[in-house]
């Protein structure tokens, strides 16, 4: 129990109806903290009491804290004026007068909140944090691949509806689209094939010659080309070219809301914007993957006739001879698949754009990802289920 002299050496109280008046006196400074600091508890522990002066508090409706009498008041000592008096407040309106013209400043200081810091969260042990992290991906991942097989199935029950309803498909649009992605798309995939079968006939003619099998170059040409490069390089380059430009061209839509426009005019984005580009893919891809088969081929004649010496005209009457069309339709049956998962994750993170350019640039990175990713998964399913078959 502290002293009532020595809490009137710091505090007096004075009570006139519904007012309050608290007198803070003495030195104020860190010399004096703890004994303040007991002085403030005690006289808080009677406030919660029984005490006359907790019960005239108690009907205090203003509270008014004289600072008058300080003394000396360094900034220990505002703290404890600023806590004294928060405390003192809590339950009505406690207002500083009197303050001495050197402490103002120093007050109005105290008076300002820091801002919180925030507590650092605890990290889990670092052999757990790449698990962690893993988890952490594989979720978000499974998650986005949940997102687009429902956005899948909203186009293809779109696009199936449009059999009843043949005004859904917009023909100049897709007019448009097949020369975008399939007529503009002629030049890059034939070089790229064209140099891929080239290569690929230099390359192993110079490992076939060292055992004398030259001429079995033609078999590694055409099985490996029409089954699996032709077909898997022109649905990346596609990915590329034309999945980016989906995505760019739809979220630059949605940022300036002419997507918002379309829904309020009564027209279905999937039907306007999706499904003349999904279409266009469906019809252009095979025939650039057919394309891209006899590009390939005639690089790798022209390079067998240089390397090799074998004539154009012998090199054609092996080919016939060692590749049946099997192994052409392997490739081409993946087409139309390629093409719908390029034309589905272009479109669906298109539509997906929100905020700012640098969303737009981000969501066209990752469908050009996602669409590569997924189409060299699927070659794998396929090279999987066709060697099952046996094709």
């Amino acid at each position: 129990m502290v002293d009532a002299a020595i809490i009137d050496e710091f505090v007096t109280f004075e009570k006139v109806d519904t007012q309050t008046r608290v007198t803070l006196k003495g030195n104020w400074i860190i010399d004096n903290a703890i004994l303040i600091d007991t002085v403030t508890k005690e006289i808080f522990s009677r406030l919660g009491g029984s005490c006359e002066t907790g019960r005239a508090l108690a009907q205090t409706d203003m509270m008014r804290l004289d600072c008058s009498g300080l003394q000396k008041l360094d900034t220990t000592g505002a703290v404890l004026v600023r806590r004294f008096a928060a405390h003192m407040g809590e339950d009505c309106e406690a207002t500083l007068m009197g303050v001495p013209e050197q402490n103002k400043a120093l007050l109005d200081v105290i008076t300002c909140c820091p801002v919180p810091a925030p507590t650092e969260p605890e990290r889990p042990p670092w052999y757990l944090g790449p698990l962690i992290e893993t988890g952490e991906s594989v979720f978000l991942a499974v998650r986005s691949l949940g997102r687009l097989l429902s956005f899948l199935g909203l186009v293809l029950v779109r696009l199936f509806g449009s059999v009843s309803e043949p005004g859904r498909v917009r023909l100049v649009p897709v007019i448009h689209q097949m020369e975008v992605t399939g007529l503009r798309a002629m030049g890059i995939v034939g070089l790229i094939s064209f140099l891929i079968g080239a290569v690929m006939v230099n390359q192993g003619a110079i490992q076939l010659a060292k055992f004398g099998a030259d001429i079995f170059v033609i078999d590694m040409l055409g099985i490996s080309h029409l089954r699996e490069l032709g077909i898997l390089l022109t649905a990346i380059i596609v990915a590329g070219r034309s999945g980016s430009a989906f995505t760019a061209q739809i979220g630059s839509m949605v940022l300036r809301e002419e997507v918002d426009a379309m829904k309020t005019l009564g027209m279905n984005p999937i039907d306007v914007l999706v499904l003349p580009r999904l279409i266009a893919l469906l019809i252009c891809l095979p025939l650039l993957g057919f394309y891209a088969d006899i590009v390939g081929v005639a690089g790798g004649i022209m390079m067998a006739w240089i390397q090799l010496d074998i004539s154009p005209a012998n090199f054609v009457v092996y080919f016939r001879d060692v590749i049946t069309v099997e192994h052409y339709w392997v490739g081409i049956l993946k087409a139309p698949f390629f093409a719908a998962v390029i034309a589905t994750c272009g479109c669906y993170q298109g539509l997906r754009v929100e905020g700012s350019a640098d969303a737009l640039g981000m969501r066209t990175t990752k469908s050009v990802v996602q669409s590569i990713f997924l189409v060299i998964a699927f070659d794998a399913l396929f090279a999987i289920f066709f060697t099952s078959i046996g094709m």
